[in-house]
């Protein structure tokens, strides 16, 4: 019997689940080193589809103490001991999480927004990288239209198609043929590990109000294809592919 890879990872969600990495794994906390690993995993607690990292009690450096009532993340869905890290001067309180689970013991969970992360010697943004997800990007000559309320916000035959894994599929349009009058800066920025920070527009007058499309800038080479390129969300406007709007997706990861 054929068994769809998709869903078979699904079905593994309400789990928890680990991968080791075989980066070298540092940490710091303001300018004080917390933990510099060869050990590393990647975890997904269980109901997670964001990974975070976790390294051997061993490979930390800084000191660990039972976080008090009320500090640090109290939604973890794995079993163990809330953490709070101290390092010099500084401290990141209820920020890490000793796991109980027996094939886990001796790992410690490190928040991902409370250190700054470096792989070998390169900064990472946002949160691990999942090693089974990938990204493909394609050029295509589809005749590609992008509207709001029957109002053309873009249109051309020479965009790009970002392939995510299980997300879906993400249109991204040359900025020369975007209508940028119709189109207002907004204040939002959010961080995509792979992709790096992105930035967004609304539509004023147009929609619910709500960004309706954003833009990724030069962080990471390999996603240079699209730089400075414009997506839209398939979920907030109508993006008419080959005369024909497909399926909304959905979700709204970008």
């Amino acid at each position: 019997m054929a068994t769809r890879i998709s869903a078979e990872l699904k079905r593994l969600v309400p789990q928890l689940r680990y991968e080791p990495t075989a980066k070298r794994l540092r940490a710091r906390l303001g300018d004080e080193l917390i933990l510099d690993s060869r050990r590393a995993i990647v975890v997904w607690e269980p109901g997670r589809h964001l990974p975070v990292h976790a390294v051997p009690e061993d490979d930390v450096v800084a000191r660990l103490e039972p976080a008090a009532p009320g500090e640090g993340r109290a939604n973890h869905t794995a079993d163990g001991e809330l953490l709070t890290v101290r390092a010099g001067a500084h401290t990141a309180a209820g920020q890490a999480f000793r796991l109980s689970d027996p094939d886990l013991s001796g790992y410690i969970v490190l928040e991902t927004e409370a250190f700054d992360w470096f792989e070998e010697d390169e900064l990472v943004v946002g949160h691990p990288r999942d090693p089974f997800a990938r990204i493909d990007i394609r050029a295509t000559s589809r005749r590609v239209r992008v509207l709001l309320d029957g109002t053309v916000l873009a249109a051309t035959t020479r965009s790009v198609i970002l392939f995510e894994g299980q997300l879906p599929p993400r249109t991204y349009i040359p900025r020369e043929d975007v209508n940028w009058d119709l189109l207002e800066h907004a204040e939002l920025v959010t961080v995509c590990p792979y992709k790096g920070h992105a930035h967004y527009w609304t539509a004023p007058g147009l929609g619910d109000g709500r960004p309706v499309a954003w833009s990724y800038g030069p962080e990471f080479p390999e996603m240079a294809q699209i730089h400075g390129l414009v997506a839209f969300f398939d979920e907030r406007t109508d993006v008419e592919v080959d005369g024909r709007i497909p399926a909304r997706p959905a979700t709204a990861w970008t």
